[in-house]
């Protein structure tokens, strides 16, 4: 669907929009109302919606938030709430706009691994607008790169994380610096690992030959 060419009430039913800050998508004076607004402005039964309801509340795990007003929440569970009501519409692609901006780092790797888990179970396909390459590299597949508006680099972590990137001025992974600049000083190593855990894997294999 072009969405130069479809309107928002026609996009709101396959495409779902996390804000960046959840305080700003989140209004009503409980959690379990927020989560049935989408559902119920769809046109769906009230069955469906209880239905939908229970079941996005669950797989975030704020089952037991949901008679909560928002403004009691931490920053982390707002999120969770926010994801929650985009879920209860069912679409088949989530958008989320720089969700852990407003998270301190433990909450924040919390809110990508729920992300990440609702990728791979539900088979949601996630775009995740994020600056911080640090903390998501490991949840990605498919990393796109844009300067000025246009799509500069598109492929793997591994691909796009290289020199270019760099001097387009892309924050890459700390780990993935220290590694470019391993090899800059004649260490014969493999493509930039994205992570911790993956660095120390190339080093293990690099120290056993």
């Amino acid at each position: 669907m072009n969405v130069k060419d479809h309107t928002t009430a026609e996009m709101a039913p396959h495409v779902g929009l996390v804000f960046q800050n959840p305080e700003n998508q989140l209004f009503s004076l409980s959690i379990e109302r927020d989560v049935a607004f989408g559902p119920e402005n769809l046109g769906l039964s009230r069955e469906e919606t209880r239905k939908r309801v229970d079941w996005a509340l669950e797989v975030t795990g704020i089952t037991d938030l949901k008679d909560k007003p928002p403004y009691e929440l931490s920053g982390g569970q707002q999120q969770r709430a926010a994801i929650a009501a985009v879920l209860a519409m069912q679409p088949k692609v989530i958008i989320l706009d720089e969700p852990t901006s407003f998270l301190d780092p433990k909450s924040a790797l919390e809110i990508l691994g729920v992300i990440s888990d609702l990728n791979r179970r539900l088979g949601i396909t996630i775009i995740l607008v994020e600056h911080r390459l640090d903390i998501v590299s490991k949840h990605a597949n498919r990393v796109i790169v844009m300067d000025d508006g246009k799509i500069v680099l598109d492929g793997t972590p591994k691909d796009v994380y290289g020199e270019q990137a760099r001097l387009i001025g892309i924050g890459l992974p700390r780990v993935t610096t220290l590694f470019n600049l391993l090899r800059k000083e004649g260490l014969q190593l493999p493509r930039a690992p994205t992570t911790v855990d993956e660095a120390a894997y190339e080093l293990r294999k690099m120290l056993a030959r």
